[in-house]
């Protein structure tokens, strides 16, 4: 059995088809147009290449695409007040911090301190705790992404062992909490896991994988349960190569579904960044005119 590899073209292009229909209306409702401010604090190349790609698809929709670079040695004050401008600029729609950040700078510092109106990473406390009672405004766009492409390969989720490699608040957290309301058995294992050497134990339990930790080709190809949904979120950098986390070539041997790297998540997170700055806009213009 070859797995069936699932492509975020496809997603993203009926997310684009949407929207592309949506805001021009919006901007005719409102006479304004979505405006997406990225912040960047400091030197990454995964960044900037993110980066670009929220520019071309912003343009691509009708979205304005503004970003703000700050050097490796801007401070906390530095950024927050920036982040401050921000808030406080009613043209501006969705802030995305670009993550990770200078080791310096406190992560819940920073992300705090975004108007969770214009939070379109779905990373303020205010909208994770909408998300952890099941009244999610905005997602985290890397776990939303998982999720269409689990849903894009129309296996039910509902009862589903569904295994999550990596923890982190962008990805593992988030992700865990839409599989629930999904009616998944969620396991969520990582760096702890590894180190007690269960990591392929609960591997080979997965019905549904999601692997997001930034190791290439960390999870081997045999470990996969046969006929599992295989969701790679990993970008590496291996000489030449572009490599997940997942050992492809075996994986899917065994899968009935994988996504590819790069080419399966990367592109649906940045659609989904671009829905839900379509959402934060909506939701300030309707918060202006009750406000009236």
């Amino acid at each position: 059995m070859t797995a069936q590899i699932v492509e975020g073209k496809i997603i993203v292009e009926s997310v684009y088809e949407e929207l592309k229909q949506e805001i021009p209306q919006l901007i005719t409702q409102t006479g304004r147009r979505p405006v997406l401010v990225s912040v960047y604090v400091g030197s990454h190349p995964a960044i900037e290449v993110y980066i670009r790609s929220q520019n071309r698809a912003a343009r691509q929709l009708g979205i304005e695409y503004r970003w703000y670079h700050l050097p490796d040695t801007a401070d906390e004050r530095e950024v927050l007040r920036r982040l401050d401008q921000l808030n406080r600029d009613p043209e501006v729609s969705g802030i995305i911090l670009q993550l990770p950040l200078p080791l310096h700078l406190r992560r819940s510092v920073l992300v705090n301190a975004i108007d969770p109106l214009k939070d379109v990473d779905g990373t303020h406390p205010e909208n994770v705790g909408a998300a952890l009672i099941g009244e999610m405004r905005v997602g985290s766009c890397t776990a939303l992404a998982a999720i269409r492409l689990i849903e894009a390969t129309q296996v039910q989720v509902e009862g589903k062992e569904a295994v999550i490699v990596g923890h982190s608040e962008l990805v593992g957290k988030p992700l865990s909490l839409m599989l629930l309301d999904r009616l998944a058995t969620v396991t969520i294992s990582h760096i702890a896991t590894a180190r007690r050497g269960l990591l392929a134990d609960h591997v080979r339990r997965a019905e549904i994988l999601v692997v997001a930790v930034g190791s290439p080709e960390v999870i081997k190809g045999e470990w996969i349960r046969p006929e599992a949904v295989v969701i790679d979120v990993g970008i590496n950098q291996v000489g030449s190569r572009i490599v997940g986390d997942v050992e492809f070539e075996p994986a899917k041997e065994r899968a009935s579904f994988i996504t590819p790297v790069p080419g399966g998540v990367g592109p649906v997170t940045v659609s989904m960044l671009m829905q839900n700055t379509v959402k934060a806009f909506k939701a300030q213009a309707e918060t202006m005119k009750n406000s009236k």
